[in-house]
């Protein structure tokens, strides 16, 4: 790299799903993820409810903004004395700020280089390939060179924080050892016949967890969790079904691990917290979910290195 009296400016773009910010957004958001089709009013209702009982909010944006901030205070103090200095931005594909509006915000800070990362470690066409899809269209006519993280689902500081959480979780037990279940967002089942390289990461890290707490088969399995309100087939099995199934055999206590979500959201506070342990509670089962990643320092130090990662891979002349 030549010298300039300026740093070069690397911008880091986080990409998440988006959720509204108040319930009176619920109506217009279901609009937006269900591509203009009309929510019925029995689904915004339903929808309504879940973020009124997790308080009426969900802390994506919040979450996701404050794992940026330490990502890249981590990495400019990596940098001190290196001609770079990192600068953080978040995208939301559904809602704002949106990934759109975040684009131009990177020119307008003159950003000419810059790392991508989607808040979801497994990779699918379906849902990572959507959020750089929506990117690339932005990126039209703009002069940003975009290094693109696609999966990190077996990155060492991704089990690395995940097995921090589980740690944690398994000490609530003491002596006991809970039934284990990782889970993650379902996706149409479609999927599997295209060739997705989605389902396979996703065992693949449930297989590299289990290893290493020593899980034995018949100790835990995989599972999806929040499926589409859609007539369409979506993966399975449910957590709600292999929660009932374990409970019915007898199982009293149970841990949900979900390896899909990087931070508290709608879909851990409210599917796996309130409606997957109402059902285990009906059994008479105890229902415990590992905590979120969020930012904790193991995680913001796997965000910093994947960036350098890229940024070393796709570089000439900057390490």
């Amino acid at each position: 790299m030549s010298k300039h009296s300026e740093p070069e400016k690397i911008g880091v773009l986080l990409m998440a799903y988006g959720s509204p910010h108040s319930v009176d957004q619920i109506e217009p958001y279901l609009l937006d993820i269900r591509e203009g089709r009309v929510p019925s009013p029995g689904l915004v209702e339903e929808i309504t409810t879940r973020y009124e009982k997790i308080g009426g909010h969900s802390p994506l944006l919040e979450r996701t903004n404050e794992q940026a901030e330490k990502m890249v205070a981590e990495l400019n103090r990596r940098n001190q004395g290196n001609p770079l200095v990192y600068q953080a931005y978040v995208g939301m594909r559904h809602w704002d700020p949106r990934i759109q509006s975040v684009v131009q915000q990177m020119v307008a800070d003159g950003v000419k280089r810059a790392i991508s990362i989607v808040m979801a470690p497994h990779n699918s066409n379906m849902s990572i390939g959507k959020y750089y899809e929506i990117l690339d269209t932005a990126l039209e006519g703009k002069k940003i060179e975009f290094d693109k993280v696609q999966s990190w689902h077996l990155h060492p500081g991704f089990l690395k924080a995940l097995s921090e959480t589980i740690e944690e979780a398994l000490g609530w037990f003491k002596d006991i050892i809970p039934y284990v279940i990782f889970t993650a967002h379902s996706l149409p089942a479609k999927i599997i016949e295209m060739g997705d390289p989605y389902e396979d990461q996703l065992n693949e890290t449930a297989d590299a967890l289990a290893k290493k707490f020593d899980l034995k088969q018949g100790a835990w399995r995989f599972c999806y969790q929040s499926a589409g309100a859609s007539s369409i087939p979506w993966l399975g099995p449910s957590v709600e079904e292999i929660v009932k199934e374990l409970s019915k055999s007898g199982e009293k206590n149970i841990l949900v691990v979900p390896i899909g979500f990087v931070c508290d959201h709608i879909e851990v506070l409210y599917d796996i917290d309130i409606e997957t342990r109402a059902i285990a509670k009906q059994f008479g089962t105890r229902l415990e979910r590992s905590p979120a990643l969020n930012a904790s320092s193991t995680f913001i130090n796997c965000l910093a290195d994947l960036v350098e990662e890229k940024l070393s891979i796709n570089s000439q002349g900057v390490y």
